[in-house]
């Protein structure tokens, strides 16, 4: 069948990866250094993934491809946890695809998963306090401020809670794959913007695990950090990894990553994944 569907121009992308992240239906992956189309069935057409190219390198053409398949697409998103899903009938909503989000909404129900607080077309905003202000470029950039409730009495004498940091560097662009700490690991593979959102990382979190922290939006080395955690798993005997990102679509990319580096080391590892709000709360 011909439908609109996205077409990535190789001599123009740089393998960045940014398109990655703003893709939550899991069509594109980065291989050989660049983006590519993985499945046709993943591939809604819309071209969420158009604006975040910085090279200007995919576009929306019309050509013969698979049908679009929404039930299989729900089935990857659900297991990248509610921000994901959020975005994904966001996405078809806001871009007017009544009957796949009918279908999404559907997938949920019957499978019995909760409906995240989400914009959908020609319904009730989500409630005020998920709202976020009107942005039309990334989310995770979208400028908002976080009500605190007043501070009284003096601040926490700084020293009380003890650091949980086990070893040094902690970014895994800087990371050596052989170092002897990796060895019987539990990992903890964390965005970095997470110790700074959730105040308990260092005792709920951080205890008794070694520390990768990165980027997924502002990094461009996908390749680079997927074959260096891949040579940290395939070097060590790694008893687990956790993953912790931020609520917004683009830090889904940690759990990418993360699954990325598992496949192409060969190995079985128990995943936990945990997600941080913007206010700071763990989901």
């Amino acid at each position: 069948m011909k439908r609109m569907i996205i077409s990535i121009n190789e001599n123009k992308c740089t393998g960045c990866g940014q398109c990655i992240p703003d893709c939550p239906e899991g069509a594109l992956q980065l291989i050989d250094g660049k983006a590519r189309l993985v499945s046709d069935l993943f591939c809604d057409g819309l071209g969420a993934c158009i604006g975040t190219c910085p090279e200007g390198a995919i576009s929306v053409i019309e050509r013969e491809a698979g049908a679009y398949d929404e039930t299989a697409v729900m089935e990857t998103i659900v297991r990248q946890g509610e921000p994901v899903i959020r975005a994904h009938l966001e996405h078809l909503a806001g871009h007017g695809q009544t009957e796949l989000y009918s279908q999404a909404i559907d997938y949920l129900e019957e499978h019995r998963l909760a409906i995240p607080d989400h914009n959908s077309a020609g319904g009730p905003p989500k409630p005020a306090e998920h709202r976020h202000p009107d942005f039309e470029g990334c989310p995770g950039a979208a400028a908002r401020s976080i009500a605190r409730g007043s501070r009284t009495g003096p601040p926490q004498p700084s020293g009380t809670t003890s650091s949980e940091l086990r070893q040094w560097p902690v970014q895994l662009k800087l990371l050596n794959p052989a170092a002897p700490y990796f060895e019987n690991a539990d990992l903890l593979v964390s965005a970095d913007c997470v110790p700074f959102a959730y105040a308990g990382f260092h005792q709920e979190v951080l205890r008794g695990k070694i520390l990768i922290i990165f980027c997924p939006k502002l990094d461009s080395d996908f390749d680079g950090y997927i074959t260096k955690l891949a040579d940290i798993l395939a070097l060590h005997t790694i008893k687990s990894i956790t993953a912790v990102h931020m609520e917004v679509p683009c830090c889904s990319g940690v759990r990418y990553v993360v699954d990325q580096a598992l496949e192409k080391s060969g190995k079985t590892i128990p995943v936990k994944d945990y997600t941080v709000t913007i206010s700071g709360e763990m989901m």
